[in-house]
């Protein structure tokens, strides 16, 4: 079994060492063993852990969600494959209304972006940002 610092850990997984303290903060990581003269020692459960945080990360889950996650490989769980399945794909729901948002803001953007010329006038009387004024 391999002991790590906070550093090394912070090494190994290339996250930052504040994260790592904000995770064990908020419970996603428990609270590392302490060595005889008080350095935190991690495990390598902490180091699997991490990544898997990381990972979910990068697929957008939020901290939340990731607790959800990692609260069905509990031990003793009588969690199933299909919770893990519920899980993901109400995430991949919220996503698809994110991106259904981001079309439209994208759309918005270009109708306000095709107002204006690109010329040297001023930028005071912009059509766009004259657009971002109006209350309509």
């Amino acid at each position: 079994m391999k002991i790590l610092t906070r550093g090394k850990l912070a090494t190994e997984t290339g996250c930052n060492i504040e994260t790592i303290r904000y995770y064990e903060a908020i419970g996603l990581i428990p609270a590392p063993a302490r060595t005889a003269s008080g350095y935190r020692s991690y495990s390598d459960e902490h180091l699997r852990r991490l990544n898997f945080i990381q990972r979910a990360r990068a697929l957008g889950f939020s901290s939340e969600q990731i607790q959800g996650l990692l609260e069905l490989t509990d031990p003793g769980g009588n969690h199933t494959r299909a919770d893990v399945k519920s899980l993901t794909e109400a995430h991949i729901d919220e996503i698809a209304a994110k991106i259904r948002d981001l079309q439209k803001i994208k759309k918005r953007l270009s109708q306000i972006s095709s107002y204006c010329d690109g010329s040297d006038k001023s930028a005071e009387t912009c059509p766009i940002l004259e657009s971002l004024f109006d209350v309509k």
